[in-house]
């Protein structure tokens, strides 16, 4: 398996995105965790992680999830996760992460669920 992960990252209204392309494992965590202090995050903002072009991810990789989570709260933030894959979404339930991390279907649903909060962060139920 290859260690390649693209990463790409924006500002929106609702807070900076994170785009995830290939694999997050032992070798791309770390670049992905050093980038979490660098981000614009304002209290009340939401830090989406998109995971549409994820190819693979790794208990390295789930951690970095949770370490992007705990920089989000750190901020008074919170963080969205898009476009789950499958095999993420099946870790997930089975490590109890489903009742931790908010998701939507699209960044772009997560950035109107976000926009048409009146204030304070979504619960976890968005599908």
């Amino acid at each position: 398996m290859t260690d390649e992960l693209s990463v790409h990252t924006r500002a929106t209204p609702a807070g900076p995105v994170i785009e995830l392309a290939g694999h997050l494992d032992h070798h791309s965590a770390p670049g992905v965790r050093a980038l979490l202090p660098g981000l614009a995050l304002q209290p009340g903002q939401e830090l989406i992680i998109d995971l549409a072009r994820l190819a693979s991810c790794d208990s390295s990789g789930i951690t970095v999830l949770i370490a992007a989570r705990n920089h989000a709260h750190a901020a008074r933030a919170t963080v969205a996760l898009t476009a789950v894959p499958e095999r993420v979404t099946r870790i997930f339930r089975t490590a109890g992460l489903d009742r931790v991390f908010t998701t939507y279907p699209t960044a772009q649903a997560a950035e109107a669920a976000r926009a048409a909060l009146p204030s304070g962060p979504p619960d976890n139920t968005a599908q």
